[in-house]
Formats: C-alpha cells, structure tokens, sequence
C-alpha cells in the first residue's frame, strides 16, 4: 500500500484507536498508530482549548512522519466545576498520589467524586466535549467537533470504555457511557460525532493531501 492510503492516528491512548481505526479502515485507508513510530518525540499539548490541542497534536505528527495525521482533544465539562477537568480531564488528578493498585482513569474519577460530593442531581450537568483534526504535513488542516450531554453520577457504572464513561450518565439511554456497548456509544457520543463530521468533510482534504507532491 502506497503512503498516499495511510494515515497516522495521533495518538497513544489504545481505546481511542480501537474506536477510530474500524470506520476510517473502512475508507480503504492503513490506519497506524504513534506505536508504529517510537521514536517519535512527544507532542507537548500548549493549547488552552481542545481545538487548539487537536490541532497541535494533528500538525505536528503531520510534519514528523510525512503523512496526513488525525488527532482528537476530548475531555468532560462539568457544569458545577466551570468546564473542568476540560483540557485536563486526562490529567485530571496527577496532584493526588494513586491508591494502591488504582489506575489513572480511576484516579481521575475519584477526584472528580469528590469535587462533587453534596452537589444535588439537578447540579450535575456535564458534558463530553470532541475536536478531531486531520492534518497534512505541509500544515493544512479540517477540525470537526461532538459534544454529548449527560450528568455525573455519584458512584461508577458499567465495565466498557475507558476513562469517565463509568460516571456519565446519558438520562435518554438511562445508561452510563461505560454500560454501552462500542457500536452504541459510537452512535451518540461527542467522539462518533466528531468522526462523522470528519468524513463528511473528508473527501476533498484526502483528494488534495493525495495530489501532494
């Protein structure tokens, strides 16, 4: 396969390539990972919003690798918190210690169980938010955004997904993020709708990344 039919998902997180790599393989298009390029240094994220992060990310595994790169910033708002973690939702809480035997996610989440201790139902609005951004080495780029309502609930439900699923609630499902299964939640979340936007406008940004000399 040519490198004009490959493309590089900026991205470590394994649960965001499972999710992305199905429907754009599907193109006709290799999909590879930044596991594919381990020497590649890491991409600082500077950005105060998840578009600038996105695009950041997508530009700069762009420029490195000489082909088209796709890169999402996501992240949960809270209402209750003024927007946060937004930006910092994957880092949410790297200022607590980690219990023993917690992983980041969970960490994260009972940081935010906190924040939110004796904040009623009716306060508990949140929000997924999704930029996803393709970018092509000479800079040229698409960005394409999902947003998915829901409020956060006072204790973890369901097994599936991967870092606030278990706490976002989705009351037209009455099912949490994780208690989804993939097809579903691709089918509502703020991720599956940046993703469709993304090859809505996909078409003409692929036709020109491959009349690039």
């Amino acid at each position: 396969m040519s490198t004009s039919s490959r493309i590089v998902l900026a991205t470590s997180n394994k649960g965001k390539v499972a999710e992305l790599a199905e429907p754009l393989g599907a193109l006709g298009i290799e999909v590879l990972g930044l596991a594919d390029f381990p020497d590649l240094p890491p991409v600082e994220e500077t950005g105060l919003t998840f578009a600038e992060n996105a695009l950041i990310k997508a530009r700069a595994v762009a420029a490195a690798t000489n082909l088209v790169a796709v890169a999402d910033d996501s992240g949960l708002c809270v209402d209750a918190l003024k927007g946060a973690p937004g930006v910092h939702s994957a880092r949410y809480s790297d200022d607590l210690p980690a219990l023993p035997g917690e992983s980041r996610d969970a960490r994260n989440n009972r940081k935010l169980l906190d924040a939110l201790r004796g904040v009623p139902e009716s306060g508990r609005n949140a929000h997924f938010a999704c930029v996803m951004a393709a970018a092509r080495p000479d800079g040229a780029a698409i960005i394409a955004t999902g947003r998915w309502n829901g409020r956060i609930l006072e204790e973890p439900r369901g097994q599936n997904g991967f870092g606030y699923d278990p706490l976002l609630f989705d009351p037209a499902l009455n099912r949490t993020a994780a208690e989804l299964s993939k097809e579903e939640k691709m089918a509502v979340s703020h991720r599956g709708q940046a993703l469709r936007e993304l090859l809505r406008l996909w078409p003409r940004f692929w036709e020109a990344a491959c009349r690039r000399p």
